[in-house]
């Protein structure tokens, strides 16, 4: 997979932090939940677009990791990233 030349962008609602990848050549939209960012990067609560939009970049390979793993189960036009995707089996 190879991903989108878009900058990640904190959400309007500021509850995810929106990004894109390519799968079977085509985009597609992507979001984690600030609340993954806390619970599995260490954003800390009540943080500032810079500081998400950083912890985003610091963590951004488990993030495609994970994302593309998901793709791969369940091919859609549109992901979303919440804790649940990052929890161990």
């Amino acid at each position: 997979m190879e991903t989108v030349e878009l900058e990640p962008q904190v959400l309007a609602n500021r509850l995810g932090v929106a990004f894109s990848l390519i799968f079977q050549k085509q985009p597609i939209e992507c979001t984690i939940t600030i609340t993954a960012l806390e619970a599995y990067f260490w954003l800390e609560p009540r943080a500032g677009d810079e500081r998400i939009l950083k912890t985003f970049r610091d963590g951004y390979g488990r993030i495609r990791a994970i994302a593309e793993r998901k793709l791969l189960a369940h091919p859609a036009a549109r992901l979303e990233l919440t804790t649940a995707d990052f929890l161990r089996p």
